[in-house]
């Protein structure tokens, strides 16, 4: 592990685990390829995210009037269901002064959170748990690093959101892979960072530019996200001793189905 000049590291805090049964307020299209579906309600209380590519777990079972989400208890999670319904993780996005949460899917074909959210109404029920836990990640590297594809990016539009408002000399470069051009739409309000936008099929081409990086001998943050083969090879690219693992984040958004 490179030698470090300070401390100052991602660090880990756990969260009550809980599972709330929320209220479809509103969604809205923002973007092509993306459906932001905003949701509330009296279980939202005591929502705590502190961490930018936080995951909820999302439910999705076959009639919402008759399932019960279950509840997290000192012997374990606690089912007084009997189905067991799909699920999936998603980053939440939530607003303090409006006490709403926000999830943003990326539409696809055959995706069940994505069929659900295209057909959603307001006053559907979404079942939700979490976060488990948060890695809180310090705002203020000097030189940080955000690769991903187009399911990080509302990970990475909640990052870069927030170092938005710190004042200058953070260097950010994020590297996205897009099967659409038109899903550069989802960081237009993010384009005083520099957006480096790559075809979803040539994991080459990113890598040859991850060969490119200077990483600084200490104040540096990465982050690499996407389908789990992907990154993995991607981020071999950093499994180097000059490399803290403890500042490098690589994380499975999603896993490809076998043929």
């Amino acid at each position: 592990m490179a030698e470090q000049k300070n401390e100052n590291l991602p660090r880990r805090v756990r969260n009550e685990l809980r599972f709330r049964a929320l209220t479809v307020l509103r969604s809205e299209t923002i973007a092509p390829g993306f459906r932001r579906v905003v949701v509330g309600g009296p279980e939202l209380e005591g929502f705590v995210s502190q961490g930018f590519d936080d995951h909820i777990k999302l439910f999705f079972p076959t009639d919402p009037a008759t399932f019960t989400a279950p509840q997290a208890t000192d012997e374990g999670i606690i089912w007084s269901s009997d189905e067991r319904p799909p699920s999936r993780d998603y980053t939440p996005l939530y607003d303090v002064q409006r006490h709403e949460l926000a999830l943003d899917f990326f539409i696809h074909d055959g995706g069940v959170a994505s069929d659900w959210a295209q057909r959603v109404q307001p006053g559907d029920t979404l079942f939700a748990g979490g976060p488990r836990g948060s890695l809180i990640v310090p705002e203020n590297y000097g030189w940080q690093l955000y690769v991903c594809d187009e399911t990080g990016m509302p990970a990475l539009r909640r990052r870069l959101e927030a170092l938005s408002r710190l004042a200058s000399g953070v260097k950010v470069t994020a590297i996205v892979a897009i099967r659409d051009p038109a899903s550069k739409a989802y960081l237009a309000h993010l384009s005083d960072f520099d957006i480096e936008w790559v075809a979803a099929d040539d994991e080459q081409a990113i890598a040859r530019r991850l060969e490119t990086l200077e990483i600084p001998a200490d104040d540096y943050f990465l982050w690499v996200t996407g389908e789990g083969k992907v990154v993995k090879r991607l981020s071999s690219r950093f499994e180097t001793p000059e490399v803290d693992a403890r500042r490098l984040r690589a994380v499975a958004y999603w896993h490809e189905k076998e043929t």
